[in-house]
């Protein structure tokens, strides 16, 4: 139920940052991408994550967030990157403006499906991930992460 609250919400021209998580997930050489199916950007693939709601942890809310749009039950282990993400409109002014925790994390459980805001969920290999439309920032983010893990 918090996620029909949440899509109430306008994000676009906000009064001030938005909050938000993401998780890098492995399984071996492949890491697990979403393709966004809602507007900012969709069609484009990303990590697993959005937004916090008011009152929620940062790790609450990251699990949350992966288990509406994946399925899969994770535990945060290290942030990997704290990203801004400002998408401006055609008069130059922030439409969106995010800033997004990124963390690596490990499955504990679930199974993979796509849901919530994201219309497919795969395992990418890692040499392939460049051949993806990814969201600005996406691609160095991983490959930090990779290298970190």
């Amino acid at each position: 139920m918090r996620s029909s609250i949440k899509r109430k919400d306008n994000r676009r021209y906000p009064q001030r940052p938005i909050i938000g998580v993401g998780a890098l997930i492995f399984r071996r050489n492949s890491i697990l991408l979403i393709e966004r199916g809602r507007e900012p950007l969709k069609g484009y693939w990303s990590i697993p994550g959005g937004v916090l709601e008011t009152g929620e942890r940062i790790h609450d809310g990251l699990r949350r967030e992966v288990r509406e749009e994946t399925g899969l039950e994770v535990t945060p282990l290290s942030l990997v990157e704290i990203f801004e993400r400002i998408l401006n409109d055609d008069r130059g002014r922030p439409e969106y403006h995010y800033v997004l925790l990124d963390y690596l994390c490990k499955v504990t459980g679930g199974e993979l499906r796509p849901g919530d805001d994201a219309c497919r969920a795969e395992w990418v290999p890692t040499r392939r991930v460049a051949t993806y439309p990814l969201t600005q920032g996406t691609g160095a983010v991983i490959e930090k992460a990779f290298t970190c893990r």
